[in-house]
């Protein structure tokens, strides 16, 4: 799948037709619990597949519900092979509380800020102490601003010469929340790992 592009998977989803528009849909679903190809090119497809503000509400809808499948099926059926997966990642373990008492707030900025991948956030959130309702609102405010960068990124890679000047402005803002993400990541975790000792 590395080698996949979004004009490619556009053109192969599309000698499918209705079923084409199908699978683009469930890429979109699927790539919140396994990162098959990465989701800008996934959400690019779909830009290409549905026009872009219908791709655009297909890609959020889907990573919103399938974001909210896997933390319950994780939650509910996967908890304690889960938990043995994410052992090793001892920085995951210190969001436990803060997720328990800020679950909206952390789980909303992880998602506009990319402090973990989208994939790993539901994952680690089922075994987290982070509110079922917490999880979810989190999950709808945050995913929007991410599935709007990604789906423009997505599309304007393919139309690089009609939309360069706001293609370099979206990945300008793209490495800026990069950045942010990693200062965020290293500024809670450093404090958790304070109030630990």
């Amino acid at each position: 799948m590395g080698n996949w592009s979004v004009d490619r998977l556009s053109d192969f989803l599309n000698t499918w037709g209705i079923w084409g528009h199908v699978i683009g849909a469930l890429l979109a679903f699927i790539q919140t619990m396994i990162p098959l190809i990465p989701f800008v090119v996934v959400a690019g497809a779909n830009v290409l597949l549905f026009g872009l503000w219908l791709g655009v509400l297909v890609n959020y809808v889907m990573s919103v519900l399938g974001a909210i499948a896997i933390f319950w099926l994780a939650r509910n059926f996967g908890r304690h092979w889960i938990e043995r997966k994410l052992e090793r990642y001892a920085y995951i373990q210190l969001f436990n509380d803060r997720m328990e008492h800020n679950g909206f707030f952390y789980i909303a900025v992880s998602r506009v800020i990319p402090v973990l991948p989208s994939f790993g956030i539901n994952w680690a959130a089922a075994v987290m102490r982070v509110k079922t309702r917490d999880f979810i609102l989190g999950t709808i405010v945050g995913n929007l601003p991410t599935v709007l960068l990604e789906s423009f990124i997505g599309h304007d890679l393919l139309h690089f010469e009609h939309n360069k000047s706001r293609l370099f402005i979206l990945l300008g803002i793209f490495i800026i929340l990069l950045v942010i993400g990693h200062i965020c990541k290293n500024k809670w975790f450093r404090t958790d790992e304070k109030t630990t000792k």
